[in-house]
């Protein structure tokens, strides 16, 4: 592979016009609002439209999406049968890029499809049939229908793997390669991943052809608008810690990471029981409970989301200002992909993890692995926290909307308080409100917090200060599935959720439709569990 070394002077005044692309392809450009490329759609969209394969390096929220969108869509013949095949590892990250796609292929006709599990394995291969230009599917479905020949005469020129590294973490490796065996040799390969571990470089060399490679992580591969602190505290004050560090913040929506779907569960009504529109996301939910939470995060009905790693990755909702580790990843790409869902598209954002003094050393391994930047802060005390509240209220206060019924009340009270009284009482009435949770201090003192940095800098191994191996734990296994958009009706769906130690294969929830220009129809999925894998 060769790394592309376009200069960024040169990509920052590229336009749109600039690249080569159809009128159709830049009026969609123009209706999604689009003005200049982004880094990766600048450097990316020549090559794709060269018909060269490609390895696309970017974190999240960067655009790749239109960076292989557009210009597959551009080269698109459109003499019937499938064109475009995305490989995604989510449902909701599957349906999210058939909607992009739809967008953008719009003003030339183009229809999506979407595959995943959970529909009706005949409702998916008529809707297919019926005139897909665009599959997007998920691997465990798509792998299902290729190795029954349900698809005839399914050889589309161009394939996309989108976060690759996501679907080695989900452990969709075998199913990926095995895929590749069923499409055609003749093709387009374009791969895009935020992290290149050495499994994904040895898939690339196995499917790629002389590809281009172009990166836009300058050396880093976490986002540079993202700023990273953690905060080290004893495991007993973890509630306390995070409850105390988002009434401390300014968010307006946020992720919290937790492991296991039992601490989801649990953490989801702590942060709700504190007054915060809290909701739970993990891969025992049924399908219509999924798509729920997700609509109220997106709509803001929900402001703060507790997810699993898993559940959370095909997930792209812009403006998330704040990414809570509950607790510190067991692996550099996992933190990658979490802090991910935040400093996106240009935006500022903050990465908040919680650690213990035990777990120093997976800090250290993250730091040295991403090449990141991580800050200690301490957690605000009560006295801190109430001066920091007296500046947030004032910025609520200029930015609050006046009614017109502001007016009568003053009006009613003027008859009886002067204004500076009324001022004083409006305002005390919202301090009332401002109630500070826990004990005045958590987390670790100063004087032993430059100890244990110390000894950790120092300190080899990978065992704690007694020497013992330390016990990992992760979250459980369960799989989900997909479905279909093009010109006429539609449904969505789906995920997995992977274990940090030993995996443990668990059922699919899924469900499928077809979306269109005129009207609307699909189905809602059914939810399952097992011990052993299973196909839908």
């Amino acid at each position: 592979m060769q790394e592309n070394a376009q200069n960024n002077s040169s990509v920052e005044e590229l336009t749109f016009d600039d690249l080569g692309l159809k009128n159709e392809v830049l009026r969609s450009i123009k209706d999604a609002g689009f003005v200049v490329p982004s880094p990766i759609q600048a450097q990316a969209i020549p090559f794709v439209l060269a018909g060269r394969d490609m390895v696309g390096q970017a974190h999240t929220g960067t655009g790749k999406t239109a960076a292989f969108g557009l210009p597959a869509i551009n080269n698109m013949h459109l003499k019937g049968g499938v064109e475009v095949l995305v490989i995604t590892p989510t449902r909701e990250l599957a349906t999210q890029v058939s909607d992009e796609l739809f967008k953008y292929g719009r003003n030339m006709g183009v229809k999506t499809v979407t595959i995943y599990g959970g529909s009706s394995y005949k409702r998916q291969i008529d809707l297919v049939e019926r005139g897909a230009n665009i599959v997007v599917a998920t691997p465990g479905r798509l792998l299902d229908i290729l190795k029954k020949n349900m698809i005839d005469n399914f050889a589309p020129s161009i394939v996309v793997l989108d976060e690759a590294d996501e679907m080695l973490d989900m452990g969709f490796l075998d199913d990926i390669n095995e895929i590749f065996s069923y499409l055609p040799t003749n093709r387009q390969t374009l791969l895009f991943s935020a992290t290149m571990p050495q499994p994904i470089k040895t898939l690339a060399s196995r499917i790629l052809q002389n590809p281009e490679f172009v990166s836009i992580t300058k050396g880093e591969t976490t986002n540079t608008d993202i700023e990273q602190l953690y905060y080290v505290i004893e495991e007993s004050e973890r509630d306390d810690a995070i409850i105390r560090l988002m009434d401390s913040e300014i968010t307006k929506k946020s992720v919290v990471f937790c492991r296991t779907k039992s601490e989801v569960d649990r953490l989801s009504n702590v942060l709700s029981n504190a007054g915060y529109l809290a909701n739970g996301l993990h891969g025992d939910m049924e399908q219509r409970q999924r798509e729920t939470v997700i609509k109220g995060f997106k709509s803001n009905s929900v402001k703060v989301l507790v997810a699993t790693d898993v559940a959370a990755r095909g997930i792209h909702v812009d403006n998330i200002s704040h990414v809570f580790n509950y607790h510190i990843p067991f692996d550099p790409e996992s933190y990658v992909h979490r802090i991910g869902r935040t400093g996106r598209a240009g935006t500022k954002g903050k990465a908040i993890t919680l650690l213990t003094p035990l777990e120093f050393k997976e800090l250290q391994r993250i730091k040295q692995k991403v090449g990141t930047s991580m800050a200690h802060a301490y957690v605000p005390s009560k006295n801190d926290l109430r001066s920091t509240t007296i500046d947030n209220m004032v910025k609520v206060i200029e930015d609050q909307h006046i009614y017109d019924e502001a007016h009568k009340v003053l009006d009613k009270l003027k008859e009886d308080i002067d204004e500076e009284t009324i001022m004083f009482k409006l305002i005390s009435m919202i301090l009332d409100k401002q109630d500070i949770k826990g004990p005045n201090n958590i987390g670790i003192p100063a004087d032993r917090i430059e100890a244990i940095l110390e000894r950790a800098n120092n300190r080899g191994g990978s065992r704690d200060s007694r020497g013992r191996s330390r016990n990992r734990s992760g979250g459980s296994s369960s799989r989900d599935g997909g479905g279909y958009r093009g010109n006429k009706s539609t449904s969505g769906g789906g995920s997995r959720e992977g274990n940090s130690g030993s995996r443990e294969r668990g059922s699919r929830e899924s469900s499928g439709g077809y979306r269109g220009n005129s009207n609307s129809s699909g189905s809602r999925g059914r939810s399952g569990s097992g011990a052993s894998r299973s196909r839908d």
